[in-house]
């Protein structure tokens, strides 16, 4: 039984009733603020050089020249050159057609364009996910380098603070321990630099391997964090990518049905033959008509109209699994990026991210002999832990950002600045 048609329907409308209600206000979709021009030109020369939206768009252009190949007639027509010379000398020509009765041209024309739709969906698919993985690429980019920075400027500390050791351990400030604490501090400093080099090249190999030019200088992240989910409500459902393209596979599966049910049907080929027949002295023209039709007795087609049917189930709940996917991946995109900017501007607005301020301070104590040299040491590498972790998660709260965009539905419209992609 063809699962489509025995499926309540019900179920399909309380997801998507649930999803309605879950964007309220979908329809009104807030206009966002548009990204970076640096970033956008970046994306769209990346989806110039990807080769995944490369295939994708190659695949796109198969599937049109397939569908344009399918509105050609199904049958093409024959000759037959005939001569005999016997008792009775025959020569004769003739021409056969097959004729479309049960409409496979249209059945075939059907699914081609259902296969169209179905490339168009998963091109721009391949767009959003290049752009997906470019932006988060690019802020892992971005951290990896403000955290390099901020290693760079310990290492300066280090270094300073290394030399101060050993001038007031000659005039005995401190002890010979204390000098020595100062000393492995600065190798210790060293070898975490270099972790943060190591790491920042890893990031740029990332973006490399997606078919972007890492080779210049990145942009930075915007200073401020991105918009509350409350103020950029999703799109419909029905028009994320995932579903679109889900909802076009499952097109294509029930036209390849209609196919499969139209190729089982046998059709006649029609012959005309004309000539002549010379029997001695004598000779006659000769026409012949003649109607021929396969007999279905060995193999019906049934078996595959079967097959057919349960792909187009198999796509039918793919699309209802595509849908609740969608709405689960939506909500906890949401949670995930509320979580992280509301810890972000805690972080912001908090003591913890003045760095520079707490070593200075740091600093004098230490050389006005207030703090020792391992309390000096203790609290700097707890400040610079501190910063890290800070703009670890500004980054974090990044790729939230552009996980709820593309969960939503509006990732493109950030990017590119329209709601609905173009084809090539």
């Amino acid at each position: 039984m063809f699962f489509r048609r025995a499926a309540p329907r019900g179920a399909l409308c309380v997801l998507l009733a649930a999803s309605a209600m879950t964007g309220a206000g979908a329809a009104e979709t807030t206009a966002l603020p548009l990204s970076p021009p640096a970033v956008r030109r970046a994306i769209r020369e990346l989806w110039d050089t990807n080769p995944q939206v490369q295939a994708a768009e190659a695949t796109l252009r198969a599937a049109r020249e397939r569908t344009r190949g399918a509105a050609r007639p199904v049958y093409n027509p024959s000759i037959q050159l005939e001569g005999e010379n016997a008792d009775v000398d025959r020569r004769t020509a003739g021409a056969s057609l097959t004729l479309d009765l049960f409409g496979k041209r249209r059945a075939r024309v059907g699914e081609g364009d259902a296969n169209v739709r179905l490339q168009q969906a998963t091109y721009v698919l391949a767009r959003r996910d290049a752009a997906l993985d470019w932006l988060k690429a690019w802020s892992g980019a971005t951290l990896a380098r403000e955290q390099s920075e901020l290693g760079r400027r310990r290492l300066e500390l280090m270094r300073r603070f290394d030399a101060l050791a050993a001038q007031r351990l000659k005039v005995g400030d401190i002890s010979s321990p204390e000098r020595d604490l100062a000393g492995l501090a600065l190798g210790e400093a060293q070898m975490q630099q270099a972790s943060l080099d190591a790491q920042r090249a890893e990031t740029l190999a990332t973006l490399a391997a997606l078919g972007g030019d890492p080779g210049g200088d990145l942009p930075a992240l915007p200073r401020d964090l991105p918009p509350e989910t409350a103020s950029v409500s999703a799109v419909p459902v029905d028009e994320r990518p995932e579903l679109i393209r889900a909802g076009a596979d499952q097109a294509r599966a029930e036209a390849a049905v209609v196919v499969a049910d139209r190729a089982r049907r046998p059709d006649p080929t029609v012959s005309l033959t004309g000539g002549s027949v010379r029997s001695g002295p004598r000779t006659d023209r000769v026409i012949g008509v003649n109607v021929s039709i396969p007999l279905p007795l060995l193999d019906s087609g049934r078996y595959a109209v079967s097959a057919a049917r349960a792909e187009a189930d198999a796509a039918f709940a793919s699309h209802r699994a595509a849908m609740l996917r969608s709405e689960a991946r939506l909500k906890q995109a949401r949670a995930t990026y509320d979580a992280m900017r509301t810890a972000s501007e805690g972080f912001r607005r908090g003591r913890a991210s003045a760095f520079d301020e707490r070593a200075r301070l740091l600093d004098r104590l230490w050389q006005a002999g207030e703090i020792s040299t391992s309390d000096y040491l203790v609290q700097l590498k707890q400040s610079l832990d501190t910063a890290l972790s800070g703009i670890a998660l500004e980054n974090q709260t990044w790729q939230a950002w552009f996980d709820y965009l593309a969960a939503a539905g509006r990732l493109t419209e950030w990017v590119d600045g329209s709601p609905k992609d173009s084809s090539p």
